[in-house]
Protein backbone atom coordinates (compact mmCIF):
# COMPACT_ATOMS: atom_id res chain seq x y z
CA UNK A 1 0.00 0.00 0.00
CA UNK A 2 1.23 3.50 -0.84
CA UNK A 3 1.57 6.15 1.83
CA UNK A 4 -1.44 8.46 2.01
CA UNK A 5 0.43 11.77 2.05
CA UNK A 6 -2.77 13.75 2.51
CA UNK A 7 -3.58 11.86 5.71
CA UNK A 8 0.02 12.19 6.91
CA UNK A 9 0.12 15.95 6.52
CA UNK A 10 -3.14 16.35 8.42
CA UNK A 11 -1.35 14.95 11.48
CA UNK A 12 1.12 17.87 11.55
CA UNK A 13 -0.08 21.33 12.66
CA UNK A 14 2.74 22.99 10.71
CA UNK A 15 1.03 22.22 7.40
CA UNK A 16 -2.04 24.24 8.35
CA UNK A 17 -0.05 27.11 9.86
CA UNK A 18 -0.54 30.31 7.87
CA UNK A 19 2.93 31.64 8.62
CA UNK A 20 4.47 28.56 6.97
CA UNK A 21 2.22 28.50 3.94
CA UNK A 22 4.26 28.08 0.76
CA UNK A 23 7.42 27.22 2.68
CA UNK A 24 8.94 23.87 1.71
CA UNK A 25 10.89 22.46 4.66
CA UNK A 26 14.16 20.75 3.72
CA UNK A 27 16.14 20.88 6.96
CA UNK A 28 14.42 17.95 8.62
CA UNK A 29 17.77 16.36 9.51
CA UNK A 30 18.19 19.22 11.96
CA UNK A 31 14.77 18.68 13.53
CA UNK A 32 11.36 17.62 12.27
CA UNK A 33 7.94 19.16 12.56
CA UNK A 34 5.99 17.83 15.55
CA UNK A 35 2.97 15.58 15.08
CA UNK A 36 -0.37 16.46 16.64
CA UNK A 37 -0.46 13.56 19.15
CA UNK A 38 2.78 14.82 20.71
CA UNK A 39 1.46 18.39 20.84
CA UNK A 40 -1.74 17.15 22.46
CA UNK A 41 0.07 15.13 25.10
CA UNK A 42 2.50 17.94 25.88
CA UNK A 43 -0.37 20.42 26.24
CA UNK A 44 -2.32 18.04 28.49
CA UNK A 45 0.70 17.44 30.71
CA UNK A 46 1.45 21.13 31.13
CA UNK A 47 -2.18 21.99 31.83
CA UNK A 48 -3.33 18.98 33.86
CA UNK A 49 -0.31 17.06 35.15
CA UNK A 50 2.41 19.63 35.85
CA UNK A 51 3.21 18.34 39.31
CA UNK A 52 5.93 16.12 40.71
CA UNK A 53 5.09 12.63 39.38
CA UNK A 54 4.68 9.40 41.38
CA UNK A 55 3.13 10.98 44.48
CA UNK A 56 -0.12 9.49 45.90
CA UNK A 57 -2.59 12.01 44.46
CA UNK A 58 -4.40 11.83 41.18
CA UNK A 59 -2.60 14.45 39.08
CA UNK A 60 0.75 13.07 40.17
CA UNK A 61 -0.23 9.44 39.57
CA UNK A 62 -1.45 10.33 36.09
CA UNK A 63 1.79 12.20 35.38
CA UNK A 64 3.89 9.21 36.37
CA UNK A 65 1.68 6.82 34.43
CA UNK A 66 2.08 8.87 31.26
CA UNK A 67 5.86 8.86 31.64
CA UNK A 68 5.88 5.09 32.09
CA UNK A 69 3.55 4.70 29.11
CA UNK A 70 6.02 6.56 26.91
CA UNK A 71 8.91 4.36 27.99
CA UNK A 72 6.96 1.12 27.58
CA UNK A 73 5.47 1.96 24.18
CA UNK A 74 8.68 3.30 22.64
CA UNK A 75 10.66 0.32 23.93
CA UNK A 76 8.11 -2.03 22.36
CA UNK A 77 8.35 -0.20 19.03
CA UNK A 78 12.14 -0.61 19.12
CA UNK A 79 11.94 -4.29 20.04
CA UNK A 80 13.63 -4.03 23.45
CA UNK A 81 12.62 -4.39 27.09
CA UNK A 82 11.01 -1.40 28.77
CA UNK A 83 13.83 -0.76 31.24
CA UNK A 84 16.43 -0.93 28.44
CA UNK A 85 15.17 2.45 27.17
CA UNK A 86 16.12 5.75 28.78
CA UNK A 87 15.24 9.35 28.02
CA UNK A 88 17.76 12.16 28.37
CA UNK A 89 18.10 15.82 27.42
CA UNK A 90 19.79 15.10 24.07
CA UNK A 91 21.73 12.44 22.23
CA UNK A 92 24.95 14.40 22.71
CA UNK A 93 24.39 14.55 26.47
CA UNK A 94 23.45 10.88 26.63
CA UNK A 95 26.64 9.95 24.79
CA UNK A 96 28.80 11.99 27.15
CA UNK A 97 27.26 10.17 30.11
CA UNK A 98 27.92 6.82 28.48
CA UNK A 99 31.49 7.80 27.66
CA UNK A 100 32.07 8.65 31.32
CA UNK A 101 30.81 5.19 32.29
CA UNK A 102 33.20 3.57 29.81
CA UNK A 103 36.05 5.76 31.08
CA UNK A 104 35.53 4.31 34.56
CA UNK A 105 35.05 0.74 33.31
CA UNK A 106 37.88 0.41 30.78
CA UNK A 107 41.58 0.00 31.53
CA UNK A 108 44.49 1.98 30.02
CA UNK A 109 45.72 0.19 26.93
CA UNK A 110 42.27 -1.07 25.98
CA UNK A 111 40.83 0.40 22.79
CA UNK A 112 37.70 1.80 21.20
CA UNK A 113 36.94 2.32 17.52
CA UNK A 114 35.25 5.44 16.18
CA UNK A 115 34.63 6.65 12.64
CA UNK A 116 35.18 9.91 10.83
CA UNK A 117 31.75 9.52 9.21
CA UNK A 118 29.89 10.45 12.40
CA UNK A 119 28.25 13.56 13.70
CA UNK A 120 30.51 14.81 16.49
CA UNK A 121 28.05 13.54 19.13
CA UNK A 122 29.09 9.93 18.47
CA UNK A 123 32.75 10.73 18.00
CA UNK A 124 33.97 13.51 20.27
CA UNK A 125 32.87 12.03 23.63
CA UNK A 126 34.52 8.71 22.83
CA UNK A 127 37.72 10.27 21.50
CA UNK A 128 38.18 12.05 24.82
CA UNK A 129 38.74 8.68 26.48
CA UNK A 130 42.30 8.97 25.16
CA UNK A 131 42.85 11.31 28.13
CA UNK A 132 42.47 8.23 30.37
CA UNK A 133 45.01 6.18 28.43
CA UNK A 134 42.47 4.39 26.26
CA UNK A 135 43.54 3.86 22.67
CA UNK A 136 41.28 5.45 20.07
CA UNK A 137 41.33 3.87 16.61
CA UNK A 138 39.65 5.54 13.67
CA UNK A 139 37.66 3.58 11.10
CA UNK A 140 38.05 5.89 8.12
CA UNK A 141 35.66 6.56 5.28
CA UNK A 142 36.53 6.32 1.62
CA UNK A 143 37.64 9.87 0.75
CA UNK A 144 35.78 9.83 -2.57
CA UNK A 145 32.47 8.24 -1.58
CA UNK A 146 32.23 8.61 2.20
CA UNK A 147 31.59 4.85 2.42
CA UNK A 148 32.52 2.82 5.52
CA UNK A 149 33.97 -0.54 4.44
CA UNK A 150 33.33 -3.34 6.99
CA UNK A 151 36.55 -5.04 5.85
CA UNK A 152 38.48 -2.03 7.10
CA UNK A 153 36.84 -2.48 10.51
CA UNK A 154 38.02 -6.08 10.69
CA UNK A 155 41.60 -4.87 10.27
CA UNK A 156 41.21 -2.59 13.30
CA UNK A 157 39.74 -5.20 15.65
CA UNK A 158 41.70 -7.26 18.16
CA UNK A 159 41.31 -8.52 21.73
CA UNK A 160 41.96 -5.02 23.14
CA UNK A 161 38.91 -3.38 21.52
CA UNK A 162 35.98 -3.01 23.92
CA UNK A 163 33.65 -0.76 21.91
CA UNK A 164 32.89 0.06 18.27
CA UNK A 165 30.96 3.29 17.56
CA UNK A 166 29.44 4.12 14.18
CA UNK A 167 26.33 5.77 12.70
CA UNK A 168 23.32 3.98 11.26
CA UNK A 169 23.71 6.63 8.60
CA UNK A 170 25.73 9.82 8.46
CA UNK A 171 24.03 13.20 8.61
CA UNK A 172 26.01 14.32 5.55
CA UNK A 173 26.93 11.13 3.65
CA UNK A 174 23.46 9.65 4.05
CA UNK A 175 24.44 6.08 3.18
CA UNK A 176 22.64 3.47 5.31
CA UNK A 177 25.27 1.35 7.01
CA UNK A 178 24.66 -2.42 7.48
CA UNK A 179 24.19 -2.35 11.25
CA UNK A 180 23.56 -6.07 11.69
CA UNK A 181 26.64 -7.05 9.67
CA UNK A 182 28.91 -4.57 11.43
CA UNK A 183 27.55 -5.53 14.84
CA UNK A 184 28.21 -9.21 14.15
CA UNK A 185 31.80 -8.43 13.15
CA UNK A 186 32.39 -6.43 16.33
CA UNK A 187 30.70 -8.98 18.61
CA UNK A 188 32.75 -11.80 17.09
CA UNK A 189 35.86 -9.89 18.17
CA UNK A 190 34.50 -9.44 21.70
CA UNK A 191 33.57 -5.75 21.38
CA UNK A 192 30.35 -3.97 22.25
CA UNK A 193 28.61 -1.75 19.70
CA UNK A 194 27.20 1.79 19.94
CA UNK A 195 25.08 3.00 17.02
CA UNK A 196 24.08 6.62 16.46
CA UNK A 197 20.64 6.38 14.89
CA UNK A 198 19.86 10.09 14.86
CA UNK A 199 19.91 10.38 11.07
CA UNK A 200 18.12 7.10 10.43
CA UNK A 201 15.26 6.95 12.96
CA UNK A 202 13.27 9.84 11.38
CA UNK A 203 12.74 7.60 8.36
CA UNK A 204 11.20 4.73 10.29
CA UNK A 205 11.85 3.45 13.80
CA UNK A 206 14.23 0.47 13.61
CA UNK A 207 13.86 -2.83 15.40
CA UNK A 208 16.93 -2.45 17.60
CA UNK A 209 16.41 -5.90 19.08
CA UNK A 210 16.77 -7.48 15.65
CA UNK A 211 19.62 -5.22 14.53
CA UNK A 212 21.66 -6.31 17.53
CA UNK A 213 23.72 -3.36 18.82
CA UNK A 214 24.30 -2.94 22.54
CA UNK A 215 23.59 0.82 22.44
CA UNK A 216 21.31 2.68 20.05
CA UNK A 217 20.71 6.43 20.31
CA UNK A 218 18.47 8.92 18.53
CA UNK A 219 16.77 12.27 19.07
CA UNK A 220 13.00 12.41 19.35
CA UNK A 221 12.86 16.02 18.17
CA UNK A 222 13.90 14.60 14.79
CA UNK A 223 11.27 11.85 14.92
CA UNK A 224 8.22 14.18 15.17
CA UNK A 225 8.44 14.40 18.95
CA UNK A 226 9.65 16.59 21.82
CA UNK A 227 13.26 17.61 22.46
CA UNK A 228 14.59 14.46 24.09
CA UNK A 229 17.36 11.98 23.48
CA UNK A 230 16.24 8.35 23.36
CA UNK A 231 18.82 5.79 24.43
CA UNK A 232 18.64 2.01 24.30
CA UNK A 233 21.21 0.13 26.41
CA UNK A 234 20.83 -3.63 26.37
CA UNK A 235 20.74 -5.23 29.79
CA UNK A 236 24.01 -7.16 29.65
CA UNK A 237 26.06 -4.04 29.02
CA UNK A 238 23.93 -1.69 31.08
CA UNK A 239 24.37 -3.75 34.25
CA UNK A 240 28.10 -4.12 33.61
CA UNK A 241 28.90 -0.41 33.31
CA UNK A 242 29.26 1.76 36.42
CA UNK A 243 26.13 3.55 37.60
CA UNK A 244 26.10 7.23 36.58
CA UNK A 245 22.96 8.18 38.53
CA UNK A 246 22.13 8.54 42.21
CA UNK A 247 23.54 5.61 44.18
CA UNK A 248 20.09 4.54 45.36
CA UNK A 249 18.91 4.25 41.72
CA UNK A 250 21.75 1.97 40.74
CA UNK A 251 19.57 -1.13 40.57
CA UNK A 252 17.11 0.47 38.09
CA UNK A 253 18.51 0.01 34.60
CA UNK A 254 16.84 3.00 32.93
CA UNK A 255 18.03 5.32 35.71
CA UNK A 256 21.69 4.26 35.66
CA UNK A 257 22.66 6.55 32.76
CA UNK A 258 20.36 9.54 33.32
CA UNK A 259 21.97 11.44 36.21
CA UNK A 260 19.90 14.59 35.65
CA UNK A 261 16.24 14.82 36.54
CA UNK A 262 14.17 14.00 33.45
CA UNK A 263 11.96 16.54 31.70
CA UNK A 264 8.69 15.00 32.88
CA UNK A 265 6.45 16.67 30.31
CA UNK A 266 8.63 15.81 27.34
CA UNK A 267 9.10 12.22 28.46
CA UNK A 268 5.33 11.84 28.77
CA UNK A 269 4.75 13.52 25.40
CA UNK A 270 7.06 11.00 23.75
CA UNK A 271 4.17 8.52 23.85
CA UNK A 272 2.67 10.70 21.12
CA UNK A 273 5.25 9.26 18.72
CA UNK A 274 3.78 5.82 19.40
CA UNK A 275 0.28 7.25 18.92
CA UNK A 276 1.37 8.53 15.52
CA UNK A 277 2.79 5.16 14.46
CA UNK A 278 -0.50 3.53 15.44
CA UNK A 279 -2.50 6.15 13.54
CA UNK A 280 -0.54 5.51 10.35
CA UNK A 281 -0.73 1.75 10.76
CA UNK A 282 -4.50 1.77 11.30
CA UNK A 283 -5.21 4.18 8.45
CA UNK A 284 -3.20 2.08 6.02
CA UNK A 285 -4.90 -1.17 6.96
CA UNK A 286 -2.17 -2.78 9.02
CA UNK A 287 -3.65 -5.72 10.94
CA UNK A 288 -0.59 -6.43 13.09
CA UNK A 289 -1.46 -6.64 16.78
CA UNK A 290 2.01 -6.01 18.21
CA UNK A 291 3.65 -2.57 18.41
CA UNK A 292 6.94 -3.81 16.96
CA UNK A 293 5.14 -5.24 13.94
CA UNK A 294 3.07 -2.09 13.44
CA UNK A 295 6.23 0.01 13.61
CA UNK A 296 7.88 -2.23 10.99
CA UNK A 297 4.87 -1.78 8.70
CA UNK A 298 5.02 2.01 9.11
CA UNK A 299 8.81 1.98 8.64
CA UNK A 300 8.39 0.36 5.23
CA UNK A 301 5.59 2.76 4.25
CA UNK A 302 7.83 5.71 5.03
CA UNK A 303 10.92 4.30 3.34
CA UNK A 304 9.12 3.32 0.13
CA UNK A 305 7.61 6.78 -0.19
CA UNK A 306 10.88 8.55 0.57
CA UNK A 307 12.84 6.48 -1.95
CA UNK A 308 10.31 7.39 -4.63
CA UNK A 309 10.69 11.10 -3.92
CA UNK A 310 14.45 11.00 -3.38
CA UNK A 311 15.62 9.57 -6.70
CA UNK A 312 14.56 12.58 -8.83
CA UNK A 313 16.47 14.89 -6.49
CA UNK A 314 19.60 12.72 -6.72
CA UNK A 315 19.29 12.60 -10.50
CA UNK A 316 18.90 16.38 -10.69
CA UNK A 317 22.13 17.11 -8.83
CA UNK A 318 24.31 14.17 -9.89
CA UNK A 319 25.33 15.58 -13.28
CA UNK A 320 25.99 19.20 -12.28
CA UNK A 321 29.64 20.11 -12.73
CA UNK A 322 29.48 22.68 -9.94
CA UNK A 323 28.07 20.22 -7.40
CA UNK A 324 29.51 17.21 -5.62
CA UNK A 325 26.89 14.85 -4.24
CA UNK A 326 28.05 13.18 -1.03
CA UNK A 327 27.15 9.53 -0.68
CA UNK A 328 25.29 7.14 -2.99
CA UNK A 329 23.31 8.32 -5.99
CA UNK A 330 20.80 5.46 -5.57
CA UNK A 331 17.88 6.34 -3.31
CA UNK A 332 17.42 2.84 -1.90
CA UNK A 333 20.95 2.93 -0.44
CA UNK A 334 20.53 6.09 1.59
CA UNK A 335 18.35 8.30 3.73
CA UNK A 336 16.80 11.41 2.15
CA UNK A 337 19.53 13.60 3.62
CA UNK A 338 21.37 15.03 0.64
CA UNK A 339 24.56 17.03 1.19
CA UNK A 340 26.07 18.94 -1.71
CA UNK A 341 29.59 20.32 -1.79
CA UNK A 342 29.61 23.43 -3.96
CA UNK A 343 32.38 25.55 -5.45
CA UNK A 344 31.51 28.32 -2.98
CA UNK A 345 30.35 28.68 0.65
CA UNK A 346 27.09 26.83 1.21
CA UNK A 347 25.34 29.03 3.76
CA UNK A 348 24.71 31.95 1.34
CA UNK A 349 23.23 29.46 -1.13
CA UNK A 350 20.79 28.29 1.54
CA UNK A 351 19.85 31.94 2.03
CA UNK A 352 19.21 32.25 -1.70
CA UNK A 353 16.94 29.21 -1.59
CA UNK A 354 14.90 30.87 1.14
CA UNK A 355 13.87 33.54 -1.37
CA UNK A 356 12.05 30.76 -3.24
CA UNK A 357 10.30 29.37 -0.19
CA UNK A 358 12.80 26.57 0.42
CA UNK A 359 14.00 26.13 3.98
CA UNK A 360 17.41 24.44 3.91
CA UNK A 361 20.74 24.74 5.68
CA UNK A 362 24.38 25.29 4.87
CA UNK A 363 27.39 24.54 7.05
CA UNK A 364 29.33 21.64 8.56
CA UNK A 365 26.38 20.21 10.57
CA UNK A 366 28.75 19.02 13.31
CA UNK A 367 30.23 16.55 10.81
CA UNK A 368 33.57 18.34 10.50
CA UNK A 369 35.58 15.13 10.50
CA UNK A 370 33.46 13.61 7.73
CA UNK A 371 33.85 16.67 5.52
CA UNK A 372 37.58 16.80 6.10
CA UNK A 373 37.80 13.08 5.36
CA UNK A 374 36.30 13.77 1.93
CA UNK A 375 38.54 16.75 1.24
CA UNK A 376 35.83 19.38 1.82
CA UNK A 377 36.63 22.61 3.62
CA UNK A 378 34.32 22.73 6.66
CA UNK A 379 34.43 26.51 6.54
CA UNK A 380 32.70 26.37 3.17
CA UNK A 381 30.49 23.56 4.36
CA UNK A 382 27.83 21.80 2.35
CA UNK A 383 24.30 22.59 1.30
CA UNK A 384 22.05 20.05 3.02
CA UNK A 385 18.62 19.17 1.65
CA UNK A 386 16.82 16.76 3.95
CA UNK A 387 13.23 15.63 3.95
CA UNK A 388 11.06 12.94 5.44
CA UNK A 389 7.84 11.06 4.74
CA UNK A 390 5.58 14.08 5.23
CA UNK A 391 7.21 15.94 2.36
CA UNK A 392 4.91 16.33 -0.66
CA UNK A 393 5.96 15.75 -4.26
CA UNK A 394 5.00 19.37 -4.99
CA UNK A 395 7.64 20.46 -2.46
CA UNK A 396 10.27 18.36 -4.24
CA UNK A 397 9.27 20.12 -7.47
CA UNK A 398 9.54 23.47 -5.69
CA UNK A 399 13.03 22.53 -4.49
CA UNK A 400 14.19 21.42 -7.94
CA UNK A 401 12.99 24.65 -9.51
CA UNK A 402 14.76 26.69 -6.84
CA UNK A 403 17.98 24.72 -7.30
CA UNK A 404 17.89 25.50 -11.02
CA UNK A 405 17.91 29.18 -10.12
CA UNK A 406 20.64 29.21 -7.48
CA UNK A 407 23.17 26.54 -8.51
Amino acid sequence: MALDIGFVRKQFPAFSEASLDGQAFFENAGGSYTCQPVVDRLTRFYTQRKVQPYAPYEASLLAGAEMEEARARMAAILGVETDELSFGPSTSQNTYVLAQAFRQWMQPGQAIIVTNQDHEANSGPWRRLAEAGIEVREWQIDPDTGHLNPEDLENLLDENVRLVCFPHCSNVVGEINPVTEITAIAHAAGAFVCVDGVSYAPHGFPNVGELGPDIYLFSSYKTYGPHQGVMVIRRNLGQMLPNQGHYFNGDVLYKRFTPAGPDHAQVAASAGMADYVDLLAAHHGCDATGPTQRAAFVHDLMRDYEVELLQPLLDAVADRNSVRLLGPDKAELRAPTVALALNRPAEPVAAELAKYGVMAGGGDFYAVRALQGMGIDPNQGVLRLSFTHYTAKSEIDQLLQALDRVL
